[in-house]
C-alpha cells in the first residue's frame, strides 16, 4: 500500500510558499507514485498558479494532489504516514494529536527555508522536538552536498536546453503572452518586493545603447514600476516606452509558463524561494530579492549564497555580482552596478550555465525526501 502523505503549507509569502509546496506535491504524486494531500490556508493565493482550483471547496482534486483548505477552526482529519511542516508552520493541535494516536508512529518533519549558510549540512535531517512519542526532523533543502537539494522535476534541465535552442519556439511562447520584443532588445522579467532602488535602475536602462524589455508579472513591485513612469495603474497588457526602456505588464502565470518566461529572458530578477530557484535553473544570470527579515538576517543568508555562488568567478566579475545583489537588497543605487555587472557579462552569463549544471547533478528535493522515508521506515 502506497503511504499517504500530508503536507501543510500556511502561505505568507503569497506565492513562495505554495509555489514550494505545490511543485513538491506534484512531483511526489507524478514521479514517486504517492498519495498526497496538500493543506493551503489561503486557497485564493493558491489560485493565481493554479487557476483551476475552487476557493469555495474545502476538498479538491488538482493534478492527482488531494487539496485540502486548511481552516482556521481544524476538522477532524486522520494523519498521514508522512507529515510535511512547510517552512516550520504550526500543525493544528487535533491533527498532533491523531498523529501520536497512530498505531504506526508517521515521519514528521520540517521542509525548512532554503539556505546556503555553511551550519545547514550539520543540521539537516537531524531530530527537532519530539510530541508525545512523534519525533518531527529537520529538513533541509540546499545546494551542498549532505543537504537535501533542490525542487527539480525529472527532466527538466533537458526541456529548458530544448527550448532555449528553439527561437520559433520562444517566439511562439512570448507571443502567446502578447510580448513581442524588438530584434536585439535585452529581455529581462522583474518579479520583485516592493524597492526603492528601481528607479534608478530603470533610468539606468533607459538610457542605455541596447535596448531593453522589461516583462513585470502582475505583483508588489509594480507600485514602484507606477512611480516610476509617473502613471497611476498598471495592468497586465499595458506597454510602457520610456527611451529604449519598454516595459510590459504581463499577468500572473502558471509555473510551468514561468518557467518558460524565465528561460526566454536574458536576465531574471526574482524574488523569495520558488522563483529563486526556477531561475537558476534557467542557467541564465539572475538577481534575487530576499524575503526580508527583523534584524537584517536575510542580508547574511544572501551573503552566504553569494560567497558559494560566485565562487569561481574573476575576482572583478565577483565583484560586481556581489555588488549588484547587495544594492537590490539594501534599496542602493543600482546604477553603477548594473553597468559593472554589463562589463563581464560572458562570463556571469557562462557562469550561471555552469552553476545550474553543476547543480543538476544533486539528488532533487523531492526524491531526498522520499529517500529519508524509505530509510526511516
Amino acid at each position: 500500500m502506497k503511504a499517504r502523505w500530508d503536507i501543510f503549507c500556511s502561505v505568507v509569502d503569497n506565492y513562495g510558499d505554495i509555489g514550494v509546496t505545490w511543485r513538491l506535491a506534484r512531483q511526489l504524486v507524478v514521479e514517486h507514485a504517492c498519495n498526497v494531500r496538500l493543506w493551503v490556508d489561503d486557497l485564493r493565493a493558491f489560485e493565481r498558479m493554479c487557476p483551476e482550483v475552487d476557493v469555495q471547496l474545502g476538498l479538491q482534486w488538482q493534478e492527482g494532489v488531494e487539496v485540502r483548505h486548511w481552516p482556521a477552526d481544524w476538522v477532524e482529519a486522520p494523519a498521514a504516514d508522512v507529515v510535511i511542516a512547510a517552512f516550520a508552520c504550526q500543525l493544528p493541535p487535533d491533527y498532533m494529536e491523531a498523529m501520536a494516536a497512530r498505531e504506526r508512529t508517521p515521519l514528521w518533519m520540517n521542509l525548512d527555508y532554503l539556505s546556503a549558510e555553511d551550519w545547514v549540512v550539520g543540521c539537516h535531517t537531524l531530530p527537532s522536538v519530539k510530541f508525545k512519542g512523534v519525533q518531527k526532523y529537520f529538513f533541509f533543502p540546499g545546494f551542498r552536498p549532505g543537504t537535501g537539494g533542490l525542487l527539480r522535476e525529472a527532466g527538466l534541465l533537458e526541456q529548458r536546453r530544448a527550448f532555449q535552442q528553439d527561437a520559433s519556439a520562444q517566439q511562439d511562447f512570448l507571443q502567446a503572452l502578447g510580448v513581442f520584443p524588438t530584434a536585439g532588445a535585452r529581455l529581462i522579467s522583474l518579479f520583485a518586493y516592493e524597492n526603492a532602488g528601481l528607479a534608478r535602475w530603470l533610468e539606468v536602462l533607459s538610457t542605455d545603447g541596447r535596448a531593453t524589455h522589461l516583462l513585470v508579472p502582475e505583483g508588489r513591485i509594480l507600485g514602484d514600476v507606477q512611480r516610476w513612469l509617473g502613471v497611476d495603474q498598471l495592468a497586465a497588457g499595458d506597454i510602457q516606452q520610456r527611451g529604449s526602456l519598454t516595459v510590459q505588464v504581463i499577468a500572473f502565470v502558471r509555473q510551468e509558463q514561468y518557467d518558460r518566461l524565465l528561460w526566454c529572458c536574458d536576465f531574471n530578477a526574482v524574488r523569495g524561494e520558488d522563483s529563486f530557484v526556477r531561475a537558476q535553473w534557467a542557467g541564465r544570470p539572475l538577481l534575487w530579492h530576499i524575503y526580508r527579515q527583523d534584524e537584517d538576517i536575510h542580508l547574511d543568508k544572501l551573503d552566504a549564497f553569494l560567497e558559494l555562488y560566485t565562487a569561481g568567478l574573476s575576482l572583478a566579475a565577483q565583484a560586481a555580482l556581489i555588488g549588484l545583489w547587495q544594492a537590490w537588497n539594501t534599496e542602493a543605487d543600482m546604477a553603477q552596478p548594473w553597468k559593472m555587472l554589463l562589463e563581464h557579462w560572458p562570463e556571469v552569463s557562462q557562469h550561471a550555465k555552469t552553476w545550474c549544471l553543476e547543480q543538476g547533478l544533486q539528488a532533487d528535493l523531492a526524491t531526498a525526501l522520499v529517500k529519508f522515508y524509505e530509510s526511516w521506515i
